[in-house]
């Protein structure tokens, strides 16, 4: 039986212990809450709940993968470094989660420097994953690919599609970045579209028919609009929602990278610019700008 050890179980990673366990894979599972990875034990007979990241590693034969589900930064370098003194020479970790391709490459070199394989993947899908099938995107060096590709198999929608061997390693978080980053300007075309029909207000557009019509054989029809359709049906007003939309890291990382190349980017970068404009990052500019106005031509500032 393939087995594999999963440490992050949270919306993403939770589902993912479950599809594996589904597909036949036996997963060691942990999550700093241990009530999670217990509640998911319960559930999955092929999921076993470790009460810590050495029980995870001791419930595994070697030579071991490891897959982590944590957030990029200071808690993935701290699961990495307590992981690489608990591994063996021929072990491997892979890092699923949301992390700076630039990371992944210097993982790779510190971990094949400990004898450790590494492979980066980038893991699209969201809450729908479990029963969708999850896009994976793996950097990896061809030996490591091969002993990942029965479990990508079983995450992605079926053992044909859905998986792919990007590269080596990095190239799996890059790929993932930069499908980011694209996401944010389909979701704010749709937005800007979707607001400009609603302020019309002469026509009173049904704006839950018309998302439901573009999915329909419309150039614009994709699984982003299915969802907005979705919850348009259930209120147009959208008045119980604060207009906040955080920005998770990926799409900071792609306009960076658009200007280290000098490949032009705008509409990518733009809807990173709306999304901090969104978060009030916005507000002491326009109190700046007010002010001048008031200034050059003494208009009337709102107090």
């Amino acid at each position: 039986m393939l087995e594999i050890g999963l440490y992050g179980l949270g919306r993403m990673g939770g589902n993912m212990a479950r599809r594996l366990s589904r597909g036949g894979a036996r997963v060691a599972a942990y999550n700093r809450e241990a009530e999670v990875s217990a509640k998911i034990a319960a559930e999955e007979a092929n999921v076993a709940a470790c009460a810590s990241l050495a029980e995870l590693v001791a419930t595994l034969a070697p030579p071991r993968v490891v897959w982590l589900m944590l957030p990029a930064g200071a808690v993935t370098e701290t699961a990495m470094a307590e992981l690489a003194t608990l591994l063996a020479p021929g072990d491997m970790i892979v890092d699923g989660a949301n992390g700076y391709y630039r990371d992944s490459q210097r993982h790779g070199t510190e971990l094949a420097g400990k004898g450790l394989a590494f492979a980066d993947v980038g893991v699209s899908g969201g809450i729908w994953g479990l029963d969708n099938g999850y896009c994976v995107m793996a950097g990896a060096a061809p030996e490591a690919m091969a002993r990942i590709e029965p479990f990508l198999k079983l995450l992605a929608p079926s053992p044909d599609n859905g998986w792919l061997h990007a590269g080596p390693v990095g190239s799996g978080h890059f790929v993932k970045m930069v499908h980011n980053g694209i996401e944010y300007g389909m979701m704010q075309a749709f937005a800007e579209g979707f607001a400009l029909l609603q302020a019309k207000t002469e026509f009173d557009l049904d704006l839950a028919n018309i998302a439901e019509l573009w999915r329909h054989s419309s150039v614009v029809r994709s699984w982003l609009l299915d969802l907005t359709a979705d919850f348009l049906k259930d209120g147009q007003s959208l008045g119980a929602i604060e207009p906040f939309v955080a920005d998770s890291g990926e799409g900071r990382w792609t306009a960076l990278e658009s200007i280290e190349q000098g490949v032009p980017t705008p509409v990518m970068t733009l809807a990173l610019m709306s999304r901090f404009d969104s978060q009030g990052k916005a507000d002491f500019g326009n109190k700046m700008l007010a002010m001048m106005r008031k200034g050059f031509g003494g208009h009337a500032v709102k107090g």
